[in-house]
């Protein structure tokens, strides 16, 4: 089992010297306790964090990274940018990173990002689906034309490649079928987010596959997101998360992502979030990470060490606990692979035929 981090946001009053000397501390902590996926999101005129914007930042941690790990982008608010561009920016971090580069994409969930670049928040799905068709076109074409519903460009020559081939991997986030029916059609794998539980995950495997398998696409093991705290016990884990992610959680409801009510979490934060948090003692966490791969075809698993007004020195600490409790354990763990879906889904059309 690979696992990897996912690097985000620092509020405005922290200045923005001390806020990128945090990030380079921790990609030198993150890659000492073995992990191997460095992954940063994105926003737009952010009320009251900051996020440095992925491409620019990736590219300087690109300098700091050891021969075995990737960097990605998880994720990136695709819709609101054009493809043209953003093709050309990717592929040259890929040549930056010399073909470590992994895109995370999504359309984010703030209608004020698409105001601001004039894109239809409620076209944000079609959006994205054309402008991954773009961007593969820009990667894999000497030449591009296309004319869709968004974009049209007209038998123009592509002089920006990715290093790898046909193209750099395609994550795609998903909670519901149609989302997951989308991610098997237009990415590489479906990204799943902290706020799904494994039950939920697991009824929605067979519609993934079921995509794959008709379009002779491969199959590829799903990133897995997942709040992770260790602790003395679960009740003190549990207290432990709550008083660094509160804070952070109450903000997303203030921002509007869905599933979340402020009221609930602020007034009951631990009862709400703690079936989308690995936490307990570091026995406890490896043996629900093993659960969780037993019936899963996962990996890698990223976490965050970080929470927006934790310091560097709190950062380095929760990274080297989980590495020596986690990480270092669980380095030769195997999820279960995807055959008995595959058999399941075969079945199925066979009969329905």
């Amino acid at each position: 089992m690979e696992f990897g981090i996912l690097m985000g946001d620092q509020p405005v009053s922290t200045p923005a010297s001390e806020h990128l000397d945090l990030m380079l501390r921790k990609v030198e902590a993150a890659q000492k306790a073995g992990f191997t996926y460095l992954t940063i999101g994105q926003h737009y005129l952010y009320d009251g964090f900051r996020w440095f914007q992925p491409v620019p930042m990736l590219a300087r941690l690109a300098a700091e990274l050891d021969d075995h790990v990737k960097i990605g982008t998880t994720v990136l608010v695709g819709p609101v940018q054009h493809p043209v561009a953003l093709a050309e920016e990717l592929a040259t971090l890929d040549v930056i990173t010399r073909g470590k580069l992994v895109v995370g994409i999504g359309t984010g969930y703030l209608p004020h990002e698409y105001d601001v670049f004039d894109k239809p928040f409620k076209q944000r799905y079609k959006l994205l689906e054309e402008l991954i068709e773009v961007m593969t076109k820009m990667w894999t074409q000497d030449r591009v034309t296309h004319h869709g519903q968004f974009y049209d460009i007209d038998d123009r020559p592509t002089h920006v490649r990715p290093l790898q081939q046909p193209r750099p991997p395609i994550w795609l986030g998903a909670m519901k079928e149609m989302g997951v029916r989308r991610a098997a059609r237009h990415g590489d794998v479906w990204t799943i987010t902290p706020q799904q539980t494994i039950a939920e995950v697991e009824s929605l495997i067979g519609t993934y596959v079921g995509e794959r398998v008709a379009r002779d696409l491969p199959l590829h093991k799903f990133p897995l997101r997942r709040e992770l705290q260790i602790g003395d016990s679960p009740e003190g884990a549990l207290d432990d998360f709550a008083a660094v992610a509160r804070s952070k959680y109450v903000s997303y409801a203030d921002q509007g992502m869905s599933l979340l009510d402020r009221e609930r979490v602020e007034q009951d934060f631990l009862a709400n979030l703690k079936d989308h948090v690995l936490l307990g003692t570091g026995e406890q966490v490896r043996e629900q990470i093993r659960d969780i791969a037993a019936r899963l075809p996962v990996g890698p698993l990223l976490v965050r060490p970080h929470w927006p007004g934790m310091d560097a020195e709190q950062t380095e600490a929760y990274l080297e606990k989980v590495g020596r409790e986690v990480v270092e354990p669980l380095k030769d763990l195997e999820s279960v692979g995807f055959e008995g879906v595959v058999a399941e889904v075969r079945a199925q059309a066979s009969a329905g035929a």
